[in-house]
Formats: structure tokens, C-alpha cells, sequence
């Protein structure tokens, strides 16, 4: 199903359900956390440091900064690939999958509010 939307609209929407996370006290996340954030819940596993990197254009480094912050909000965990010792497993959290869910419901919940 496809939703037309004009370009303010899209914005109106945008503000809105961002402006609902910071009032609802959700944690602060930059635009590339929540890309990646979203990539890791929303993109079938496994996901690695170096997939991520490369899925956004980034730098490994970039990746794990934002993920130090998301490990310490408990948005997502890190563990060493038993099978190759190189590679870093990130994996979904249930404190995670919640805040996707969360964020997910304030954006359907936003968009009907947009006036037709």
C-alpha cells in the first residue's frame, strides 16, 4: 500500500513523532544511531560491525561509537562471532525490540493525527 504525502506533510509527520520521543523522555538518539538501530531490528541477522560500516557508508569506528552508546542504553549487545574471532555479532535486545516498537507505534499513531 502506497501512502502520498506531501513534502510537509512528511516534515509535520517527522517533527512530530520526534518531538513525542523527547517528551516521552526516550533515549537521545542521532540520526545515525537510529539508521543503524533500524537497520539491525528492521534488516534480517547476522549483523557485524563491518556489514553495518559498509550498509552506511561509514567507517567501523563510526559504527562503534554508535554502538557503545546503544549498548549502554541496552538497545543492542555485542559478542565475538564464535566461528570467526574477527568479526563482532551485534545482536537485538529486548530493551531494544521494545523501542523500535515503541517508536514505530508513535509514528502510526502521529500520521493519523495529519490533516487529510
Amino acid at each position: 500500500m502506497s501512502i502520498s504525502m506531501r513534502p510537509g506533510q512528511a516534515l509535520r509527520l517527522w517533527q512530530q513523532v520526534l518531538l513525542s520521543q523527547v517528551r516521552d523522555g526516550a533515549p537521545d538518539l542521532t540520526m545515525r544511531q537510529t539508521a543503524i538501530l533500524l537497520t539491525i531490528y528492521l534488516d534480517p541477522p547476522p549483523h557485524t560491525v563491518r556489514g553495518l560500516a559498509a550498509r552506511l557508508n561509514v567507517t567501523k569506528p563510526v559504527i562503534t561509537r554508535a554502538l557503545d552508546t546503544m549498548g549502554a542504553l541496552k538497545l543492542v549487545s555485542r559478542h565475538r562471532d564464535e566461528l570467526d574471532k574477527r568479526n563482532v555479532l551485534i545482536r537485538r535486545t529486548v530493551e531494544g525490540a521494545l523501542f523500535v516498537e515503541r517508536f514505530g507505534d508513535g509514528i502510526v499513531a502521529r500520521a493519523h493525527e495529519l490533516p487529510i
